[in-house]
């Protein structure tokens, strides 16, 4: 699979890896944010009203109340993103991540609250009776491009299987195993069945689910937080001074991380910002679609607490608990997946700061680095390297105490040819210590708190559920937009496709999966962001419009 993981971070490069996508992304929310007059600090009160059902009428049109279409839409956000993402982003860009993920997110916050108002606004009865909506309709119905439509909801098709499937089912097996030793292939087997069995239920039954789960699961993942967060609490000061100071001028070699440049980490918080809580992806609109009520604008300012909740709330306090442990710059061990592992010519260590140097401009790919791939032999015996001339580059990170092996725990002996950086042999195991990301890195901090060991057990718990309530509501993603490609009779086919990718991402490589979910997010984005700018004096007008009638 490397040379597609290869391709697909090639395609990531011209997309959401390019100095331009931030830009754009942040960019609408900040246009918007200025011409509504920043409707996420003014409308925030009322948001909270509307949800409480203050303004509900059971005659209104729709399939199921506020309340549950925001916990559907957060079901939806709240997942891998908010465990294996913030990890992610910390390990890529260090602190100054973390403050790049809280401007994707108020920023986001009125992005999401257009694209929701304008795509209820437009939304359609089907022929079995449920609503359906999203960007795809406002851009047939409104726009009359049903070309952007089409495109959009291919898409949404594709970006339910990167964003909400693969990634969520992959991070799952990968805590459960760690913590319980479960192998992949049982998790993805149970999951998978469960899965089937709520997605077979339609909205209602989705609606009912994660109503109940998103509560639950977030009460058990901040007392497990709050136990970290707690036993370092002398951390706290410093860690936020750390993602303030680092914003503007990236974040220092600190341990075995060996810095990262104010573009790298920017680039890398915005992407992880959007794939926490998706603000301009154009996915919660569809959830929000469902929604009983006659005023699109309010359910607009419904979805606007997302981004707050997903990211400056529950983002924030992952990132606390991974800074204020120290577990970020630590290397731990492990065994190196081989998209994430690669050697360079010349030895290089982290404790010289010349040779920190190097490295930080060769990872931060900064031109006129020195530093280059390593072609050429290794000789090892029992495991051990015994030749020099190279060094392992494993997870952004100098590998230490390395050892080889094959067919599980049988020590290497021999000869591995290295062709520009990359292992050539197949079967080969690599082992040793280096820094860790996604969810390993979150379970590892959760065990420095007042629960000790314990506490893997709440990231597991907390990451099965979380993970498990985003497959459930992109499911419902995916099938509104069948429904508007090829009609309801195609929802079915793409529920069993969707529930034999989710066991299949168990056992697949996790960096393969991170990879694909990067490129589908950005290929949802760009149409919706398009969209919504064509209809930005439509938007303000809705606004009034509404507030006319509320206020009357």
């Amino acid at each position: 699979m490397e040379w597609l993981y290869n391709f697909l971070t090639t395609i990531d490069g011209f997309l959401g890896g390019a100095f331009w996508f931030p830009y754009v992304l942040l960019g609408v929310g900040l246009f918007f944010t200025i011409y509504l007059g920043f409707p996420q600090i003014r409308y925030f009160k009322h948001a909270w009203l509307v949800i409480t059902g203050k303004f509900d009428k059971e005659s209104d049109p729709g399939d199921t109340t506020h309340f549950r279409a925001l916990t559907t839409a957060l079901s939806g956000t709240v997942g891998t993103g908010n465990i294996s993402g913030v990890a992610f982003a910390l390990y890529l860009g260090g602190p100054a991540a973390i403050f790049w993920m809280w401007a994707t997110a108020f920023m986001g916050m009125t992005t999401k609250f257009v694209e929701v108002t304008l795509s209820h606004k437009y939304r359609v009865k089907t022929e079995d009776g449920t609503m359906a909506g999203g960007p795809m309709y406002y851009m047939d119905r409104r726009l009359n491009m049903k070309w952007l439509a089409v495109a959009f909801a291919v898409a949404t098709v594709i970006s339910s299987f990167g964003t909400g499937n693969l990634p969520q089912s992959n991070g799952i097996a990968q805590s459960i195993e760690a913590t319980f030793g479960f192998e992949p292939w049982i998790v993805g087997s149970v999951l998978g069945v469960l899965l089937a069995l709520v997605i077979l239920g339609g909205i209602q039954r989705i609606a009912a689910v994660t109503a109940r789960v998103v509560p639950f699961m977030a009460v058990i993942y901040l007392i497990g937080a709050l136990a970290v967060i707690f036993a370092n609490l002398e951390n706290i000061g410093p860690s936020f001074t750390s993602i303030i100071k680092d914003a503007f001028t990236g974040s220092a070699a600190a341990g075995g991380f060996l810095g990262a440049s104010l573009a790298y980490a920017f680039n890398k918080g915005v992407n992880r910002g959007l794939f926490s809580n998706e603000a301009g992806q154009g996915s919660a609109p569809i959830a929000h679609a469902a929604a009983k009520t006659k005023e699109p604008a309010s359910e607009g300012m419904v979805s606007l607490l997302e981004p707050f909740i997903d990211t400056i709330l529950i983002c924030t306090i992952t990132g606390l608990v991974i800074l204020s442990s120290g577990v970020w710059k630590e290397k731990h061990e492990n065994i190196f997946d081989r998209s994430d592992m690669y050697y360079v010519a010349g030895d290089y260590t982290d404790s010289n700061d010349a040779d920190v140097n190097s490295l930080y401009e060769y990872l931060n790919e900064i031109d006129g680095n020195s530093v280059k791939p390593y072609t050429g032999t290794i000789t090892v015996v029992n495991g051990t390297a015994v030749s020099d001339g190279y060094t392992l580059i494993n997870a952004r990170s100098v590998a230490e105490n390395v050892k080889y092996y094959v067919g599980g725990d049988d020590a290497f002996t021999g000869t591995l040819e290295i062709d520009e950086g990359k292992p050539v042999k197949d079967n080969l195991e690599v082992r040793g210590k280096s820094l860790v990301h996604s969810a390993a890195l979150t379970t590892i901090a959760f065990t420095r708190g007042f629960f000790g060991d314990f506490g893997q057990y709440i990231v597991s718990v907390g990451l099965m559920l979380f993970a498990f309530s985003t497959a459930i509501a992109w499911s419902y993603y995916g099938d509104r937009s069948m429904t508007y490609l090829f009609g309801p009779r195609s929802v079915m086919p793409y529920r069993v496709i969707y529930v034999a990718g989710f066991v299949w991402a168990a056992v697949s490589d996790t960096t393969l999966v991170w990879a694909l979910s990067a490129v589908a997010i950005v290929v949802m984005t760009l149409p919706n962001l398009f969209g919504i700018m064509l209809l930005a004096k439509e938007m303000k007008q809705t606004i009034n419009d509404y507030w006319s009638r509320v206020h009357k």
